[in-house]
């Protein structure tokens, strides 16, 4: 079985206009729920194996606040330049490219490609992965390069505003 976390970027900050959409930071509601989800999943037991992180700023962080809460080494985290401004065919062709040592993948990225990755993955009918929202999906597959679309099954969706 290989598990599949989509985690989409907390909050950004909109403050300098002038600011590259590239290094945009995040909001303080962002530096808030980031290490919240973070430990909402550590609770869960949901601790990947490996984290990969698109390197835009707002993605970056998201991911070091994240991964602090799940007790996962910063220098552990990797970045992928492919994941920023991503579509499906590009994150699917990279999910197919993972480490089949790896059962446990954690994706950090952007919309819209997060939610439609998951959407074409699962086929589930998800309007939008919220800022800070996390999917997880499930395949029976012990490759990742046989991942493909409707190949795997929704096992949750979270984010911060989710009343449990």
């Amino acid at each position: 079985m290989k598990h599949l976390t989509l985690l989409r970027h907390a909050k950004s900050s909109w403050k300098d206009p002038d600011l590259d959409d590239f290094n945009r930071p995040l909001n303080k509601r962002g530096r808030q729920n980031a290490p919240f989800m973070g430990r909402r999943l550590a609770v869960l037991g949901e601790a990947p194996e490996v984290i990969i992180s698109s390197p835009a700023n707002r993605a970056r962080r998201t991911t070091e606040l994240v991964a602090s809460a799940l007790h996962y080494k910063k220098s552990a985290i990797k970045l992928e330049p492919r994941i920023y401004d991503a579509g499906v065919e590009t994150l699917i062709k990279l999910v197919n490219q993972l480490d089949d040592a790896w059962q446990r993948v954690m994706l950090v990225g952007h919309n819209p490609g997060l939610t439609d990755l998951a959407k074409a993955l699962t086929h589930c009918d998800l309007d939008n992965i919220v800022t800070c929202g996390v999917v997880k999906i499930e395949f029976d597959a012990i490759s990742w390069s046989n991942i493909q679309c409707n190949s795997g099954r929704l096992l949750f969706y979270d984010y911060p505003k989710k009343k449990h």
